[in-house]
């Protein structure tokens, strides 16, 4: 998660898609990041083959109280297998059971001190190739359009790179999922819709930019987001 620093992308004032609350601080946010990582990171190291998407659930839910977090402000959500598919507002076919040989995402969305943090990412289990490849290309297609962020790209121009960029990679990006605001709680009363829409610059600290790709031809896919930073 390499940065730089919060100041380098200013928020047009003049905006009301970049406005934030009195409350708002940029030091705050970035540490919302770092606790919702560190969040991230406490969950994949508990989640292991025989647990239920339920139980996965259950457990961050645990890890989030312990770690302090003020509160949820978006479900937590835990993907085994083909679930991983699934986008944010669809629900989960059943409660599978993590195998051997699979792949899974987590995705959540935090405050903390009032703040909002919202990361996710996608791991392996076994040795399955193809999940590996696919969890690591989220990664790297998320890097990619990172930096022709800071090359100054508007929202919508991002997302067509990143589709431009996972179907050269032989991977399809769900356009369904185009990123959204963050800022002091509650963002939505900014009423700023997708990162993918917004036609300016986005500023550093105020956006998350979301990758889900999908496998071409097998039923699993990857997901990750950061805040752009």
């Amino acid at each position: 998660m390499s940065d730089i620093p919060m100041h380098a992308v200013q928020p047009n004032e003049t905006d009301p898609k970049e406005r934030v609350g009195a409350a708002f601080d940029a030091n705050a946010m970035q540490r919302a990041r770092e606790l919702t990582w560190q969040a991230v990171e406490r969950i994949r190291a508990q989640i292991a083959p025989g647990m239920r998407e339920s139980q996965a659930r259950e457990l961050g839910q645990r890890i989030l109280v312990e770690l302090g977090m003020g509160r949820i402000w978006h479900p937590l959500l835990i993907r085994f297998g083909a679930n991983t598919l699934k986008t944010f507002r669809e629900r989960s076919d059943g409660d599978p059971e993590l195998r051997a040989d699979d792949i899974y995402f987590i995705d959540m969305g935090v405050v903390w001190d009032g703040h909002e943090g919202d990361s996710g990412d996608t791991f392996v289990v076994g040795d399955d190739a193809d999940m590996h490849a696919c969890a690591a290309a989220a990664r790297t297609l998320f890097d990619e359009v990172r930096e022709r962020w800071r090359e100054g790209a508007s929202g919508p121009a991002l997302y067509r790179y990143a589709q431009e960029r996972a179907e050269a990679m032989g991977w399809r990006l769900n356009l369904d999922i185009q990123g959204h605001r963050v800022s002091d709680f509650p963002h939505a009363v900014y009423r700023a819709g997708d990162l993918g829409e917004f036609e300016g610059t986005p500023a550093a600290g105020l956006w998350i930019l979301e990758i889900q790709i999908a496998h071409p031809h097998r039923p699993f896919g990857a997901f990750y987001e950061d805040l752009l930073v």
